[in-house]
């Protein structure tokens, strides 16, 4: 964010969380009356039909198995910083040690994910609620001492631009769009706070505020650790703050001993957030394969006896996490297209409720009165919901070079990346879908 739009780029955060309100807004209505496993899925199925449902389900589960990777890959940005001895391969300088490296923690990191989503709900509900806990008391403590080491105030560090834009058609107003990539990245995935529904007790009153909770929480811990930052860091202008991020600010800012502390608790969030990213995916692809929707349905809607949980696509979604971070290997640049295009993914799957949901407005059809209900206020809140997600997903997929193909050598098929891929992966399993799966549609379990 700082690197492409300054510390201006601050103002993207609130940006986003607005759209992505509304959003969740729709979302909690929805998960009143269906808080059922698999929430996009189904949503998208009872707001669309079979096949609408079906490919916002094929869109965010294949996002989610890239993103479970690309959340991974951040134990590299944070463990080496603690200590050096987290550098496995190599010294951290060669030419593929960082990506080897990476995608060493990331596979560890996957593995343990795997091992407690498949050993069952009370086991990771307690991980979950532990980590959770630590991350809620470190940020609280983070933006205290952050705010009390602040040099400036909010006026010079809020307008500060560093000049990016100038010289270009769209001046800052294009930079800043870019840089707003980086709030659209992490302000997403509030749906999955609904994704255990069937496993919780009273879900349809429990599972809208869990989607509240989770984005506006977001949006207040992240706003107050991002200002705090920009206000705490002793140079704004320093070349460390667009490449370090707040890592570095951190332990410039609060010194080696408490900022190493404080990027422990970045490790835990990294961790919980690994768990809930795979968890959703699972009972995403549960949903799927009770409907008799994936190939071998019937061994992906299995529930272990013992454990309670779908086993099988617990391991399926850790085999594909840990193959897709073994392309960062030597392939790093197309590794960063293809986690970037998963946010996308999210974002389409998002459109695919979203969409529907609003023809059915439009032609009188509003949901079905739940303990969460937007009333007078649904068909507005629709309408922004859809104009802010195709907004964003235009600018997540517009062919910059700086985020498609950021090192040399540059490739057409790098910057269109977005494009493509979607295209691929929408295209390919629709049509695979329509010609093969939708016959075999059918209730399993």
């Amino acid at each position: 964010g700082v690197s492409f739009g300054g510390p201006a780029y601050w103002w993207s955060w609130p940006m986003v969380f607005c759209g992505q309100l509304m959003v969740a807004l729709c979302f909690c209505e929805l998960a009143a009356r269906y808080p059922v496993a698999g929430s996009i899925y189904n949503w998208a199925k009872k707001m669309g039909g079979p096949h609408v449902g079906w490919l916002g389900g094929w869109m965010m589960m294949t996002a989610t198995m890239v993103t479970l990777s690309a959340v991974a890959l951040a134990y590299q940005i944070t463990l080496p910083q603690i200590d050096d001895r987290f550098q496995f391969v190599g010294d951290g300088s060669g030419e593929n040690d960082q990506a080897a490296n990476a995608v060493l923690l990331g596979s560890v990191l996957i593995l343990f994910s795997t091992l407690v989503n498949a050993f069952g709900v009370k086991l990771m509900a307690r991980i979950n609620s532990a980590g959770v806990f630590i991350e809620l008391i470190a940020a609280v403590l983070l933006i205290v001492f952050l705010a009390a080491h602040i040099t400036r105030g909010p006026s010079t560090a809020l307008t500060e631009t560093y000049g990016l834009g100038s010289g270009q058609p769209l001046g800052y107003f294009g930079a800043f769009l870019t840089a707003s990539l980086a709030s659209a990245y992490v302000m997403y995935g509030f749906d999955t706070a609904s994704s255990l529904g069937e496993e919780s007790h009273d879900p349809g009153r429990n599972a809208p505020r869990a989607i509240l909770r989770a984005l506006v929480a977001s949006f207040l811990i992240g706003a107050f650790i991002l200002l705090f930052a920009l206000l705490a860091v002793e140079d704004l202008h320093a070349e460390e703050l667009s490449t370090g991020g707040l890592q570095y600010v951190v332990l410039a800012t609060l010194g080696d001993t408490v900022g190493e502390i404080f990027l422990w608790a970045v490790v835990v969030a990294i961790t919980v957030c690994v768990l809930a990213v795979q968890a959703a995916g699972i009972r995403l692809m549960f949903a799927m394969a009770r409907d008799n929707n994936l190939p071998a349905g019937a061994k992906l809607a299995r529930v272990s006896p013992r454990f309670g949980t779908p086993v099988v696509p617990a391991v399926l979604i850790g085999v594909v996490g840990v193959v897709t971070l073994v392309v960062n290997i030597d392939q790093p640049q197309i590794f960063s297209v293809i986690t970037s295009i998963a946010i996308i993914m999210i974002y389409l799957a998002y459109l695919l409720v979203t969409v529907p949901m609003l023809l059915r407005r439009l032609r009188g059809r509003e949901p079905r009165e739940g303990a969460f209900s937007l009333g007078r206020w649904g068909l507005p809140v629709n309408i922004a919901a859809v104009l802010w997600g195709t907004a964003m997903s235009l600018n997540l997929a517009w062919p910059r070079a700086e985020v498609y193909n950021a090192t040399g050598p540059q490739h057409w098929y790098l910057r269109w990346g977005a494009f493509l891929f979607i295209g691929v992966v929408a295209l390919g399993g629709f049509a695979y879908y329509w010609f093969v799966q939708r016959h075999r549609t059918g209730v399993l379990a």
